[in-house]
């Protein structure tokens, strides 16, 4: 039988469980927000814990905390850091009150842990409270939005180490694929010869621009508004613990953080979140492109494109039998439609703010965190489950290449406009190549051909058979 204790506060009396870290403002917050029934991520847990680790150092040394009182806080802080008592945060992550129930459940188990570790009671709260002790000088709107980007910098690490070994993959195929020639297509009609391996380095490029537009806006993450207190004006807190709890956050987390240039700004403007959600937005344009490649090059394999081939995963039908689909591309499409989704919610939320402070940024970091986590798992699996498994059908490429029209192209500056056009309108019409209606017509030979038609030559810059075309000139 579960047994309770009685807390209050300045609208009335509850019971909370007795053996619970957490306490009435939390259980309150539990109830008034059921709505995703996802709590609060282990990263962010862990990051509001160092923020507090650091202000009660902090505090310490400024000499506004006992000593024994703030040793406690420490402890059961790193407690928490060390991933202890997760499962006492309780609320949801999607809450009113920007981020005050937040707060506050990370207040009410640190003061009921260091309250037990000086041997008092849980819920009494008889040495250390949690408005006076273990929020001494803060506010949540300085609290929530520097844990905030303490979780960020964290999560992006991960992240832009996955886009890295992606890339690194993606320009190992490039090399691999250097000798494959595909037909390059615009607008889905058949245009000129193209490498795959020249596809490859493309898909690889925006991947490496994506890296340096998401480590760009990481640099905004390391100017944090502790100090700040309610408004940005540092109303309550101890004027050298305003000057350097910047600083000691750096020492608690190993990260440079440097104080706001202005607390106030600081406070209340979330653009750099929304920068931050546009780069990854970006980057899941670029990954979604190339899964949307990735599926047309494999379609098939009898009646489509079938120029590569994707690692088989998993059986692809409950009624077709044999069926294989690309399901990797698939949820790298998916996930991508996600971040979109994210943010559009995150601009709305940074938008919609108020005067000094942003009430919004529950669901704003919620959507963040998730975009952040999921575009590392997407490129994740993308990567070991598809790019790197890839290979080619380069006889079957080849062979679309040589019956194809577009390598008209390449014998236009050799005879002429009209006459390429006429070859490709016969050719369309007929279903013979265009080499042999070329030949056919008298307008080149089986060897000039040879040479204009080196489909790797095709690829580069430059007029395939050039120093055919000057001969005749010269002849001439």
């Amino acid at each position: 039988m579960t047994k309770f204790r009685t807390e209050g506060d300045s609208l009335g009396t509850m019971e909370v469980p007795a053996n619970a870290y957490y306490g009435i403002q939390s259980l309150r917050a539990r109830n008034n927000f059921g709505i995703t029934g996802y709590k609060l991520s282990s990263t962010f847990i862990k990051s509001m814990a160092m923020v507090k680790k650091a202000t009660s150092l902090m505090n310490l040394e400024a000499g506004v905390i006992e000593k024994d009182i703030a040793e406690a806080m420490i402890s059961a802080s790193e407690e928490i850091i060390d991933e202890k008592f997760h499962d006492q945060f309780i609320t949801d992550v999607i809450q009113g009150g920007a981020g005050t129930s937040m707060n506050m459940n990370v207040n009410e188990v640190i003061a009921n842990r260091a309250n037990e570790l000086m041997g008092g009671k849980l819920g009494k709260y008889e040495f250390v409270t949690p408005n006076d002790h273990v929020n001494y000088g803060q506010s949540t709107n300085d609290v929530i939005p520097t844990s905030g980007k303490l979780t960020i910098i964290q999560l992006c690490d991960s992240l832009l180490n996955e886009l890295q070994e992606l890339n690194n993959s993606l320009e190992e195929k490039a090399v691999e694929f250097d000798h494959v020639i595909k037909m390059g297509r615009t607008h889905l009609q058949d245009a000129i010869p193209i490498r795959l391996g020249q596809e490859f380095k493309a898909y690889a490029r925006p991947i490496r621009r994506d890296i340096k537009r998401i480590k760009e806006t990481l640099e905004d993450f390391h100017f944090v508004n502790m100090g700040a207190t309610a408004v940005g004006t540092g109303l309550n807190a101890d004027v050298t613990y305003v000057k350097n709890i910047a600083a000691k956050l750096g020492e608690v987390t190993g990260i440079d953080f440097k104080q706001s240039t202005d607390l106030v700004d600081g406070t209340r403007n979330l653009d750099g979140f929304v920068w931050l959600s546009s780069a990854l937005k970006v980057c899941a344009v670029n990954l979604s492109k190339m899964a949307n490649d990735l599926r047309l090059m494999a379609s098939g394999p009898r009646a489509g494109l079938f120029e590569i081939n994707l690692p088989q995963k998993q059986p692809g039908s409950s009624i077709m039998p044999g069926k294989v689909n690309p399901v990797i591309p698939e949820v790298m499409n998916q996930v991508s439609f996600q971040i979109f989704g994210n943010d559009l919610t995150i601009t709305k939320a940074a938008e919609a703010g108020q005067l000094e402070l942003n009430v919004f940024e529950p669901v704003l970091f919620f959507n963040l965190f998730q975009s952040i986590q999921i575009l590392k798992n997407g490129a994740q699996t993308l990567n070991y489950n598809c790019i790197k498994g890839i290979t080619p059908n380069a006889e079957r490429t080849e062979e679309m290449v040589q019956n194809s029209i577009g390598i008209i192209t390449a014998i236009n500056p050799h005879v002429g406009y009209k006459n390429a056009s006429d070859v490709a309108k016969e050719s369309l019409k007929t279903g013979r190549t265009v080499r042999e209606l070329t030949i056919e017509k008298g307008l080149l030979t089986d060897k000039e051909l040879d040479i204009i038609l080196d489909v790797y030559n095709m690829t580069n810059p430059g007029i395939s058979g050039k120093k055919l075309m000057d001969e005749k000139k010269t002849n001439k």
